[in-house]
């Protein structure tokens, strides 16, 4: 929820609700700018935290892919979903990386997190590391058409780098990956 606060350059005059699912909620907001005009402001709240994990063992990672609705296309991603209210992140983390991946994670570590389109909504990220897998049953949701692979490290950044893998949570986890220049196994 937007907070007026003097840090904040931004007035709030009012808030009108657009839209409303499980899912998110839009709200177009009466505000005044930074510049002190009068403006409208539409943002999109997400009801879930948007959780992926870095599946991780012997120096190879696990992607997932499926048909992405809103472009149309074909996508390699790291498992990932979202966590609602009452379930924690990690728990979700858990979740989505047997549902969609058929792995369980001995270890599951937050590993960074992000704001994923911060100016159109509200979304946040939690991306975690899974060590010691083993295969479980997967169990994707109806609406997911999804294949997995097992990848080294190496081709999943060079994917990245050439821009065959474009998901946002995805890229940003293999750019830290890349930067920190450490040994996920370890």
């Amino acid at each position: 929820m937007l907070k007026n606060h003097p840090e904040n350059p931004w007035q709030i005059r009012g808030d009108k609700k657009i839209y409303d699912n499980p899912w998110i909620r839009v709200t177009e907001y009466d505000v005044i700018n930074p510049a002190g005009g009068r403006s409208d402001y539409t943002v999109v709240h997400f009801k879930n935290v948007a959780v992926g994990i870095v599946a991780i063992q012997d120096n190879h990672i696990w992607l997932v892919g499926q048909t992405r609705f809103p472009f149309g296309d074909y996508s390699w991603e790291l498992p990932k979903g979202g966590s609602p209210k009452g379930e924690s992140s990690v728990e979700t983390a858990r979740r989505e990386l047997g549902e969609e991946a058929g792995l369980a994670a001995e270890a599951m570590t937050l590993f960074m997190q992000m704001r994923v389109s911060n100016s159109v909504c509200d979304e946040r990220a939690e991306i975690f590391i899974a060590k010691g897998l083993s295969e479980v049953e997967a169990k994707p949701e109806d609406t997911e058409d999804i294949m997995v692979r097992k990848v080294p490290l190496q081709d999943y950044f060079d994917e990245v780098l050439a821009g065959k893998i474009t998901d946002s949570i995805t890229v940003a986890a293999a750019y830290k990956l890349m930067y920190i220049r450490v040994s996920p196994d370890s």
